[in-house]
This record gives C-alpha cells, sequence and structure tokens, in this order.
C-alpha cells in the first residue's frame, strides 16, 4: 500500500504492509465495514438472485461493531433484513444512526413483519432482542427459510463475546466471573447447536456462509463433524471478486467540505457507468452515510479502475473543477491464488501538494 506523510518539511512515500482501515490517516469510519458488507451482499445477489436481493430474506446474528453493518447492507441490496442480537443497547445504536429500522423483543412478530416486507418487496430491516439460537429455532419450527442467511455473533470469543443460549446478559456477567471454565463449556455447547440450526436451513435452502467469526471451527470442536459443510464469505464471495482484480479504494475530501465528495461521485459514476453496484451504492450512500471526520467515500473497483479513478481526481484539481483537492488512497489487494494484485495507482497525488495546489488556485 502506498501512503504519503510529512515529516518535519519533507514529504515521504512509504510502503504500509498490513494496515487496516482504523489505523490509515485516511480513517472513514463505519463507512468502510458498510461497504465491504454491502459488497458481500452485492456478489451473494450476483450468485443466487439475479443481481439484488429484492424480494429476499437475509437472516443473521449479532449486531456489533462490524455486524452492525449488516441491516444497512442488506437493504442497500434491496433485501429484507432479520438478525437476533442480545444486547438492547447495540440494537438500539443501529436505530440511532438509521442502519437498523425496527426493534422488537418477540421473535415471532419479527418473522411475521420481516416476512410481510419479503412478499412486498419492502427493503426494511428489523431486530429482534433474543439469542440467535431461538431465532433460528423458531424459523426451523415455522418452516420458514432465508434466502440468505449468516451470523456475525462473537464467535472468536467464548468467553467475552459470546452469549451462552438460555442465558441472560445478567447471568452471562455473573456466570464470566464465578465460572469462567463453565461459562466457555456452554459457549461450545451452543455454537454447536447455533451451527446444526445453520445446517439444518441450508439443508432447507438457504444459502449459507460463515462471516469470519471461527463460528465453524468452534462447532467442530464442540462434536459438530460437517460444521464446514457451508462456506466461509471469503472464498465464497471476496475471492472472486479480488482474482478480478477488484478491491477498496476510498478518498477523502482535504476541505472538509462536503459538496467535494458529491463532485467526486459523479466523476465515478461517469466513469464507470456499467457497474450498476457501484452506481447503487454510490446513490445509496449520499442519502443513508453520515460522515465520520473528514468527507469520504469507499467503493470497489475493478483492475486498472482504481488508477483511471485516481488520475480523474488529479484532473479535477489540475483543471480548477468546483471540487476541492482530494486525496484517494488505494487499498492493495489482497493476495489470491491465481489473482492478480493491483498497488495504487501512482497519478494520485499526495495530500500536501494536494494542499498546495488547491491554495495556489484559491
Amino acid at each position: 500500500e502506498i501512503a504519503s506523510c510529512l515529516v518535519g518539511s519533507e514529504m515521504c512515500i512509504r510502503d504500509r504492509y498490513g494496515q487496516m482501515t482504523a489505523g490509515s490517516w485516511i480513517y472513514i469510519g463505519s463507512q468502510g465495514i458498510l461497504q465491504g458488507t454491502f459488497e458481500t451482499f452485492a456478489e451473494a445477489a450476483r450468485q443466487h438472485f439475479s443481481g439484488t436481493l429484492e424480494g429476499k430474506l437475509v437472516v443473521t446474528g449479532g449486531l456489533g461493531g462490524m455486524g452492525g453493518a449488516q441491516p444497512l447492507a442488506a437493504t442497500m441490496n434491496g433485501g429484507t433484513f432479520l438478525a437476533a442480537e442480545m444486547d438492547e443497547e447495540r440494537i438500539q445504536k443501529r436505530l440511532d444512526t438509521k442502519y437498523c429500522d425496527e426493534m422488537t423483543d418477540n421473535i415471532d412478530y419479527a418473522i411475521d413483519t420481516a416476512l410481510k416486507w419479503k412478499e412486498n418487496n419492502i427493503a426494511k430491516s428489523i431486530a429482534v432482542k433474543a439469542n440467535i439460537i431461538d431465532l433460528l429455532a423458531k424459523l426451523i419450527e415455522r418452516n420458514v427459510t432465508p434466502d440468505l442467511l449468516t451470523d456475525q455473533t462473537s464467535a472468536h470469543d467464548p468467553l467475552i463475546g459470546y452469549i451462552p443460549h438460555e442465558l441472560t446478559n445478567s447471568e452471562s456477567d455473573k456466570l464470566r466471573v464465578e465460572d469462567p471454565e463453565k461459562y466457555i463449556s456452554l459457549s461450545y455447547e451452543s455454537m454447536g447447536t447455533h451451527v446444526k440450526h445453520m445446517l439444518t436451513l441450508k439443508d432447507r435452502g438457504s444459502h449459507t456462509f460463515d462471516y469470519g467469526n471461527n463460528l465453524r471451527e468452534r462447532a467442530k470442536e464442540a462434536g459438530v463433524e460437517n460444521a464446514f459443510d457451508f462456506p466461509g464469505f471469503v472464498p465464497a464471495y471476496i475471492r472472486p471478486l479480488f482474482c478480478e482484480g477488484k478491491g477498496p479504494f476510498r478518498w477523502a475530501a482535504l476541505s472538509g467540505d462536503p459538496n467535494d465528495i458529491l463532485e467526486t461521485d459523479k466523476v465515478m459514476l461517469e466513469l464507470f457507468p456499467e457497474d450498476k453496484a457501484l452506481a447503487k451504492w454510490i446513490n445509496m450512500a449520499q442519502k443513508r452515510i453520515s460522515f465520520q471526520g473528514l468527507p469520504a467515500r469507499i467503493c470497489w473497483l475493478g483492475y486498472g479502475e482504481r488508477k483511471k479513478a485516481g488520475l480523474a481526481f488529479n484532473e479535477l484539481v489540475k483543471n480548477g473543477s468546483p471540487a476541492s483537492p482530494s486525496s484517494a488512497l488505494s487499498i492493495r489487494v489482497f493476495p489470491v491464488p491465481a489473482g492478480p494484485t493491483n498497488n495504487a495507482p501512482l497519478g494520485i497525488l499526495p495530500p500536501s501538494l494536494l494542499n498546495f495546489f488547491g491554495s495556489l488556485r484559491n
């Protein structure tokens, strides 16, 4: 990854490896994980549902840090969304930020509402304060089969993150302190049941995948031998994009003016008119996403497209367009067997130079 920094009075260009979104000077807040989740659901829609989740039911568990992006990512793809989350505060946060539309503590009501929306092709989301195992069990009992099924509970952490079935939040907090070994044992037992329910729904027709939280491995350790009968999200939906050279590309308006991002949005739509997912993302992002820090945008572009976009942004500055100086950062596409990699476009100017040219123009 090519990044720029200002050291004293000298500009230097550095290669940085292993960087995550939150560690970058161009940090863009929750928009990053939202866009990545959007791309995952969009690829699932392309593979299974002719490119849209309209009239489809997406079911998951967990609306925490990364999982909280799921409801909005699903509805932005046109889908109906239903999730279980034990922590009411987490659900409320998604309501406050307009990532989720409704909350209830009644599982049957949540299912009924979601099915009504699905039947009418309504892209809305509902979260039920419940354990995901109870929600999946009720779906099985009622013979309701989700179109897309995944999970983002904190299964990677059986003590602090995951909440065992049949324990309340307060009971979980108490048991973690009094008997952590018993708590972990209950977590593993619950994860086994959790994955068994997912496998049952998979066999009934749900397109089921693991969202990278180690749930399948925990379930296998708990005795579910066929826990890996459904794939992880990377090989199922992200690797195909990587093999086309597609990857995340983000940019920020150093002016701090949100209108500058709207100008760059126009450029992106003009450059890639054939990319329907990109157009859907940008149009929805303008309506649904609040900026955190500098006004910014992120999208996924294909091999060679990031360079094309970067050069176009340079032209905005060079030609004195309404857009103030922007700085773009292309994330290196992770190496994939037999897949290409793509470095940051060389044409993108470092931020201090952009500020310099912008001041000359002004």
